[in-house]
């Protein structure tokens, strides 16, 4: 079977397309700056060769039908025909408290995440544009969505619950759903495959570090606690969203700066966090080189503030389970950031953290134990790999219909 991929946001629509019978990735790609000038399509192809194709893309639709035009063209594709695709995994921001495990696509579920955009503005939308574009160029084609949230449904109440009158629950819904569920699932997963140890016996504090960030407290298999919150801007310092924050801000800031609910949203969504504290970026690629090059004192302050944030969380997550028996860093930052994986682990040999400093320095995007062999704490990096979650999902749940007779098999292949 072969299964394609999407994750659709704003003004990007991220691919890519797996045989899963030979359990191969057969190409992937960007395309950016959908319904914006200069939009283009970057193509990965399994070889490792990279294309770029520019063109007017000016929406979802269109993007995806270039897409699926470039997958299937004789100089670039990776397949003959659209017949080909079996079906089609999305990625779903936020599924609410209604969905608990990825689900096939039916008007009913894509109903529930029309609702569910009131809390997920900024990621829902998106993700539907992806689902009807399908719908409009593959239409017997069946659609699974995976969503971020789900991982999360395992929080217990005391954990997801906000400490505010509880009648605005039970109206809205307001409560921790938690985000980049699918990450924290799969490295808490791959890193016990890696030991050879059972993850159902395990307390795992995974990190998920990029320019959107946060963790999670994996007790048994199972996530008890995460950073983010009814939105993903609760938790760590990010690139641009400011992590905790007290409440009182907010409110002090519209008052003093004269600006309402959109802008105070803008401004710490996107013009806070380590772009916020630095002035100079929400790279953190950059910010060290200004911090460690140039001594830029506001550099140096941003990159404390963000390892600090993420330490206490660590103590707090070993806290929350009785202890820790391995930490797991993921994401742009986790897996290429060595100078960020030693200050968040540093000076805990405490908790048990028996920091290899000499292996770090040498770790970037691979797979690594980067803790000292005799550690009680096994500390590691592990690549992400949300999409071929996706894509297992969608298989598992296709097949699983179609051996029922729900999706007849005029459904696959046709």
């Amino acid at each position: 079977m072969k299964v394609l991929v999407l994750n659709c946001g704003s003004s990007s629509i991220k691919f890519q397309l797996f045989d899963m019978a030979l359990k191969k990735l057969l190409t992937k790609g960007i395309a950016e700056k959908v319904g914006l000038k200069g939009s283009f399509v970057r193509l990965e192809k399994n070889t490792g060769e990279r294309v770029r194709f520019e063109g007017e893309i000016i929406d979802h639709l269109v993007g995806i039908e270039y897409i699926l035009g470039i997958i299937t063209s004789p100089d670039h594709g990776s397949i003959k025909s659209l017949r080909e695709i079996d079906a089609i995994g999305h990625r779903v921001v936020n599924g609410g408290e209604k969905f608990a495990s990825s689900t096939f696509i039916s008007d009913e579920v894509e109903a529930a995440i029309e609702k569910y955009c009131e809390i997920a503005p900024l990621h829902n939308p998106a993700n539907l544009k992806g689902i009807n574009a399908i719908k409009m160029l593959l239409p017997d084609k069946p659609q699974v969505a995976v969503f971020d949230t789900a991982f999360h449904q395992t929080l217990p109440e005391y954990a997801y619950m906000y400490a505010i009158p509880y009648s605005l629950y039970n109206k809205y819904g307001i409560r921790k759903y938690g985000f980049h569920g699918t990450s924290h699932y799969y490295i808490s997963r791959r890193a016990c495959e890696i030991l050879d140890v059972d993850i159902t016996t395990k307390r795992i504090i995974t990190c998920h570090l990029g320019n959107g960030a946060s963790m999670a407290a994996v007790k048994n298999g199972k996530s008890i606690d995460t950073t983010m919150g009814f939105t993903p801007l609760e938790g760590l310092i990010m690139g641009t969203r400011s992590g905790d924050l007290d409440l009182g801000v907010m409110s002090f800031i519209m008052d003093k700066e004269e600006i309402g609910l959109s802008q105070v949203n803008t401004l710490f969504n996107k013009q806070s966090g380590m772009l916020g504290i630095t002035g100079i970026s929400s790279d953190m690629r950059e910010i060290e080189d200004a911090a460690n090059k140039e001594g830029n004192e506001r550099a140096i302050l941003g990159l404390k503030m963000y390892n600090y944030r993420a330490k206490k969380y660590l103590g707090a997550y070993a806290a929350a389970m009785g202890g820790v028996d391995m930490v797991v860093f993921t994401g742009g930052i986790g897996e290429n950031g060595p100078d960020t994986r030693a200050e968040i682990c540093s000076d805990l040999g405490y908790m048990g953290i028996e920091f290899d400093n000499k292996v770090n320095k040498n770790i970037r995007g691979k797979e690594a134990v980067i803790s000292k062999p005799g550690s009680k704490v096994t500390v590691m990096v592990v690549p992400t790999d949300e999409e071929l979650v996706i894509a297992e999902d969608t298989l598992t749940i296709v097949s699983q219909l179609k051996e029922k007779g729900t999706i007849h098999a005029d459904k696959i292949n046709s």
